[in-house]
C-alpha cells in the first residue's frame, strides 16, 4: 500500500458514511465515475473488495472496516500534530537542548526550574561538559544554546551576559590563612594550589590573576579537572584553589570551606548565554533565551561572605 493517498482514504470514509457513490462524489466534488475509479484502484492495490453492494447501499467489508480504523487513527494523529504545532508556535511546547559548562551545573537546574514553572510544556535537555566539549556541541549544532563564562571566538556567535560570575580562593576552615584580612598574591603563591585543567575558563582566570608568580602545585596525584575533586581535596587540607564562587556556595554556607580575603578578589566575570549566530531558535528556544537573559541572574546562588570580601578588595 505504498501508493495509498489521503484522497483515497477520504473517498472510503465518505462512501462508508453516505452509502452511495453518487452522494459521496457530490460531497467530494468529483464525478461518480472518478470516485469509482479511485476506489477500484485502491481495491486493486490491496487485492480486496472494500464495499458490499446491498439493498441498503454500500457497506464496508472487513477490509473496508480495517481502512476506516486506519482513517480514524490517522485523523487522531493529525489532530494531535495540529495541536502540538499550535503549541510550538506559541512557545509553550517543544524541546530545547541546553549546553552547560561543568561549573554552571550547580545553578543551571535552578534556572531550568524557574523557566519550567511558566512553560510546563517545554522539555529541556541538559548537556553538561567541560568548556571544550560545550563549545564543540555549540559549534556542531548539537545544542541550541549554552551557558558558559567565556564565549568562544573562533566562530560566529551571539552572546548575552545574564549574571555575575565571582571567582574566589577557597581553603579548609582550619587553614592558616582563614580569617586573615588583605592577603596578597605573593602570600598565596606560598601555598600548594589545586587548579583546573588547561583550557577551562577557571584555569585561564587563575593564570591571569597569578601571572608573574611561581606557583606551587599541590603534591597529590589526582585528576584536578573536576570541581568536586578540587573542593573535596581543599576540604581535606591538601591545598587551596581559585574557583567559581557558585560551585562552592553550599559548602561555604555550611562551614565546610572558607573564602580567603585576598587583595583583588573576588574576580568579577559574567555568565553568558551563547548561541550560534546562524542558529534559528524555535519559539521554545527563544522563550528560554529571553528568560535566561532577562531573569537568569535571579536564580544564581548567593555566595556567603562575597559582599564583605568585595568591599575589602
Amino acid at each position: 500500500m505504498r501508493n495509498l493517498s489521503l484522497k483515497q482514504l477520504h473517498a472510503v470514509a465518505a462512501i462508508a458514511r453516505l452509502g452511495t457513490m453518487t452522494r459521496a462524489a457530490q460531497e467530494l466534488n468529483v464525478t461518480p465515475a472518478a470516485l469509482t475509479a479511485r476506489i477500484k484502484g485502491l481495491e486493486d492495490e490491496i487485492g480486496l473488495l472494500l464495499f458490499d453492494r446491498t439493498h441498503a447501499g454500500l457497506k464496508p467489508t472487513d477490509a473496508g472496516r480495517e481502512l476506516l480504523w486506519a482513517i480514524d487513527s490517522i485523523g487522531t494523529v493529525l489532530e494531535t500534530c495540529t495541536e502540538r504545532l499550535r503549541t510550538l508556535r506559541g512557545g509553550h511546547g517543544g524541546r530545547v537542548a541546553l549546553g552547560v559548562v561543568s561549573t554552571a551545573k550547580y545553578f543551571a537546574p535552578r534556572i531550568v526550574g524557574g523557566f519550567a514553572a511558566g512553560h510546563p510544556g517545554v522539555e529541556i535537555d541538559l548537556v553538561v561538559g567541560n568548556r571544550g566539549a560545550t563549545v564543540e556541541a555549540l559549534r556542531d549544532y548539537r545544542v541550541d544554546l549554552a551557558l558558559m563564562g567565556r564565549p568562544p571566538r573562533d566562530f560566529a556567535i551571539t552572546a548575552e551576559p545574564f549574571g555575575p560570575h565571582p571567582l574566589v580562593v577557597i581553603a579548609a576552615p582550619g587553614h592558616r590563612f582563614a580569617g586573615r584580612r588583605g592577603l596578597t598574591r605573593e602570600e598565596l603563591a606560598e601555598e600548594p594550589f589545586l587548579v583546573r585543567e588547561y583550557g577551562s575558563g577557571t584555569r585561564t582566570v587563575f593564570e591571569e590573576f597569578m601571572t608573574g608568580l611561581l606557583i606551587r602545585r599541590a603534591r597529590i596525584g589526582i585528576d584536578n579537572g573536576s570541581n568536586e575533586t578540587i573542593k573535596q581535596t581543599v576540604m581535606a587540607g591538601l591545598g587551596i584553589a581559585l574557583i567559581s564562587g557558585h560551585t562552592v556556595a553550599a559548602e561555604v554556607a555550611a562551614g565546610r570551606l572558607v573564602l580567603l580575603d585576598v587583595e583583588g578578589l573576588p574576580i568579577r566575570r559574567d555568565w553568558f548565554a551563547v548561541r550560534r549566530a546562524d542558529k534559528v531558535l524555535s519559539p521554545a528556544g527563544l522563550a528560554f533565551w529571553d528568560f535566561l537573559v532577562g531573569e537568569g541572574a535571579g536564580w544564581l546562588p548567593a555566595l556567603p561572605g562575597a559582599a564583605s570580601q568585595a568591599a575589602s578588595s
